[in-house]
């Protein structure tokens, strides 16, 4: 079943200036929930130095690539010290557009969506290597529009018009 509140990017401040705080507010306690599916689901699937592959479709199912994106990029951001992080996911992460979420006091409210339960922060580094391969499969499997209009405009046009006796010109 798929988590049905739409994705908001912009920060509280922005969300309450615009009136849009609900939004807001809706988005920002999915990214949490988001989160703790993830540590779940990592705890869950891990076994024999093993991460089952089922988790990320779980994951994504229920909150989609978009959020789940995220999310992981956000902890990749907030753990870009961490060695056990790759250099190519580090990289990814940065490609993804996070914005900075300060409170009143200064603080990070990001850091409340950070997947931090896993004991090894390499397992989180493993699980995105596996959204993000999954996707990378989803988009090789869907025909690009391209592709389609390509092949509409190669067919040729059949023509149902049929002429009657005695109709010339």
């Amino acid at each position: 079943m798929k988590e049905q509140t739409s994705f908001y990017t912009y920060p509280g401040r922005y969300a309450s200036e615009h009136g849009e705080l609900e939004q807001y507010r809706a988005s920002y306690r999915a990214n949490i929930s988001c989160k703790e599916v993830i540590e779940h689901s990592i705890t869950a699937h891990y076994g024999n130095n093993r991460l089952d592959p089922a988790c990320v479709k779980q994951v994504v199912e229920q909150f989609g690539h978009e959020r789940v994106f995220y999310v992981l990029a956000n902890t990749v951001r907030q753990k870009d010290f961490d060695g056990r992080i790759s250099h190519d996911n580090k990289a990814w992460a940065k490609t993804i557009p996070v914005c900075e979420d300060p409170d009143g006091f200064g603080g990070d409210r990001n850091v409340y969506f950070v997947v931090d339960r896993p004991p090894h922060t390499g397992l989180t580094d493993l699980f995105l290597t596996q959204v993000r391969k999954a996707y990378d499969l989803e988009q090789e499997k869907k025909p690009s529009v391209r592709d389609a209009l390509g092949k509409a405009s190669v067919q040729p046009a059949q023509t149902t018009a049929k002429t009657h006796k005695g109709q010339e010109r």
